[in-house]
Order: structure tokens, then sequence, then C-alpha cells
């Protein structure tokens, strides 16, 4: 392969991207992932939902995810499993000469843009600083799912689930599902980030409850986990509940060790590569779409930022543009957000170009009921949204219509809340 994109990550914005870059004929285009199939996360998640935004349909993860590979293979990307891309070396001319192993050995292929879309991962019990012994039966939601989807493991017992997100009450569902007695979700929040309809869900059809004010403070079990230590937050009373299953979910963190080890900018709020609203990234021809970007947001967002990136690589190989993100403003403005922000993706701006759907996405570290939020620059008002809620783990959307309202000169673009602007 000479010349058109290498893609890395053949989940939802991978595939997408491939599919877009064909039907813009962008030349050839290389899908690696280091799986053994292509798909993503939505391979071994079995519950509906997934497509609505992008496919427009409803479907399980596995057909979801089976449709993005057909279409892909069906553009005529080159879609490669069991494959890592350990590396690129920019060349003279501005492409990129991409190593990547695989059973079949070492190779390097040279590409005019490179998309990385490795995606995100739950931070397991270890990076969570748990302390206690080290016994079978933890395990993360990904784990969960594959042993249970994919191997068809059954899970008897009592199981805790530590989180009460989107993905908390999904574990729930496949505890249940592989047979196991789910106890409780547990949340140092003072209530569940998810939608209402999914607690009423869990309490109605399942019987599991949401202990919240808590967090598991020890791991106990040796060979078998014979239970934990969960303390309440605010008086630090502890109990011992016995159980044979804990599974840790959220606490996203992108896949970025490929995006560090390339030396791209990395943005401390997301913890993944800084991009402009093209999605790119410091290096000149390397994007980054998907939950690598934003982590965690639903698969066919994901999918929907691959598509906006591979328009703009597209439009990146046509013009044969030699400037990083936002090429020919002045210098790369950084969007920058301050408590109880988190985090706001894409973070950087350095041109008028629009986001993937016109919006930026924002996170928020604490529940606020009525906030507003301003977007400010060097004193200036550049916008004011409605009142809206935060809620930890839930994306805030920001639009874009004051983009133009930016001065490429200017210092750093902030996203405060009302309460936390000072002038």
């Amino acid at each position: 392969m000479t010349g058109g994109v290498v893609v890395v990550g053949a989940g939802p914005a991978g595939l997408s991207a491939a599919v877009e870059l064909r039907r813009l004929g962008a030349g050839p285009v290389l899908v690696a992932d280091r799986e053994s199939e292509p798909g993503g996360v939505p391979r071994h998640s079995w519950h509906t939902g997934y497509g609505l935004r992008d496919l427009r349909r409803v479907m399980t993860g596995p057909a979801y995810a089976r449709s993005l590979v057909s279409a892909a293979l069906a553009a005529g990307a080159d879609v490669r499993a069991d494959t890592t891309v350990t590396g690129w070396t920019p060349g003279p001319d501005g492409s990129h000469a991409v190593t990547m192993t695989s059973p079949a050995g070492l190779a390097t292929v040279r590409a005019a843009a490179v998309l990385l879309a490795t995606g995100c991962r739950e931070r397991p019990r270890t990076a969570r600083l748990v302390p206690g012994d080290r016994p079978a039966g933890v395990m993360t939601t990904g784990e969960l799912q594959q042993r249970v989807y994919l191997g068809g493991e059954r899970l008897a017992g009592r199981a805790l689930v530590v989180g009460a997100e989107h993905v908390s009450f999904s574990a729930a569902l496949t505890l249940a599902h592989a047979g196991a007695d789910v106890v409780a979700l547990v949340t140092g929040y003072e209530r569940q980030q998810s939608y209402a309809a999914f607690r009423f869900g869990a309490a109605v059809r399942w019987r599991v409850p949401v202990w919240t004010w808590s967090v598991v403070r020890r791991i106990a079990g040796r060979g078998r986990l014979e239970g934990v230590e969960v303390a309440d937050v605010r008086t630090g009373a502890a109990r011992f509940v016995p159980c044979e299953v804990v599974v840790f979910t959220g606490d996203w963190i992108p896949d970025h060790e490929l995006a560090r080890l390339a030396g791209l900018a990395m943005d401390p709020g997301t913890r993944g590569p800084a991009v402009d609203t093209t999605l790119a990234t410091s290096l000149t021809g390397v994007f980054a779409a998907g939950n690598l970007v934003h982590a965690a947001e639903t698969a066919d967002i994901a999918a929907l930022s691959g598509r906006h990136a591979a328009r703009h690589i597209a439009r990146y190989i046509a013009a044969g543009l030699a400037g990083g993100p936002g090429a020919g403003a002045a210098a790369p403005v950084p969007v920058l957000v301050e408590p109880p922000l988190r985090w706001i993706s894409p973070n950087v701006i350095g041109s008028a170009a629009s986001p993937p759907l016109g919006r930026f996405v924002l996170r928020s570290a604490g529940f606020r009921r009525g906030a507003r939020l301003e977007v400010r620059q060097d004193g200036r008002l550049l916008a004011s949204t409605r009142p809206a809620r935060l809620i930890p783990e839930r994306p805030v959307h920001l639009d874009a219509g004051w983009l133009a309202r930016v001065d490429p000169a200017g210092g750093p673009v902030r996203v405060v809340t009302c309460a936390a602007w000072r002038g």
C-alpha cells in the first residue's frame, strides 16, 4: 500500500471512517486492529440500542459490529485483525511510514494520513488503587462481556457492580444473564448517573438496589473472591459484603499509548490526544476520532466522529495540506474548562470548521442543577447557554455557533459555569 490512509482500530469509529474514506475516493484504506476479530466492543455487547444515530436502525451489539465490518469490506477497505500498529515515521513529503506486526511478521506501509481510532477502556481495580487480596472473580465490564457472550461462561453466586452509570447497568444485565445474583450497584456519588429508566428497570426487573455515597475499600479472598469492604464516604462506616464476583465499571481512559509514543500533544482533561474541530492532532497528517478523544460516548456517536474525521482527511489528502491542526491559522487556540467541568472535546480551535455534529462534548465532575455554560475569550463573552443539568459521566453538549467569534490571535477560550466565572 502506498498513499491512502491507515486506520488504527476496527471499532465503530475506525470502520465508519474507512467506509467514508473509500466513498470519498481518498485512496486505499487499511484498517488494522490488534483483536482477533474486527468490530470493537459491540461484538460482545449483546444488548440492543446500537446503530440509531449512524445507521438509522436499532440493532444488538454483535449485529451492529457485523454490519460495520461488512460495509467496510464492501467499500474496498483492507481490514486486518491480529495486526498491531507499533508506530510510524513521518517522511519529508508529509507521508507516514507505518510499521505493524501480525502473525505474518513485520510490515511497513506508507500512507498519506493516519487515523487513530483506538477507543477507550475501563480502568481496572489495580489502576483504581483498591487494596486487598488478588483473588479470581474481579474484572471489568469488558472482560465480563467477553467471558459471558463470547466464551459462554456461567457466573453463579453473588455479584457486586462498582459504578452506577450506563455501562454499570449493562454489567448488571450481563451478570443476570450469566446466572449471577446481583447484590447492588455501588457509587460514591449521591445518586446514580444513568437514565432514570435504567434505574427503574434494574430495581423492578432484577431487584437490584443502588448504594449511593459508597465505595469499595478492600478486596478479600485467597484464591477465590470472598467479599469486599464497602464504606460510606460521609461517615467512614464500613461493612463486609460477601460476594463471588466484583465488576469494576466505567472510569474510562482512552487507549492512548500509541498517541503518546508518537509524541502527539495530549489533553490533560480527556487524557487523549488534543484535537481541533477537524479532529486533526498536533502532528501533520495524523487525526484521531471516536472514544480515543471523548471517552466514553455511545458507539453510534463514535461512528459519526469517525465519519467526520474521514471527510477532513479526504480534504487534507486532496489539497496536499502541510499544516497541523487548523492549517493556515496563526496558531491553534486551546479550549479550556473550569471546575466543575472536567474536559471538553474537541479542545483546540485551528479554523472555523464545525466539530462533529456541530457541537462540543463536555463532562462534569459533579451534579449541578440549572447550570448555565458561558464561553469566554480574553474577557469577551462569546456564548451563553440555557440552564442545563450537569451529571457526572453524562455528556453535556455545547453548540458550536460561537466559533466565528473566536479571535485566532487571542488567548485561550474558556468554558465555565456561571458560578465558576470570576471575570
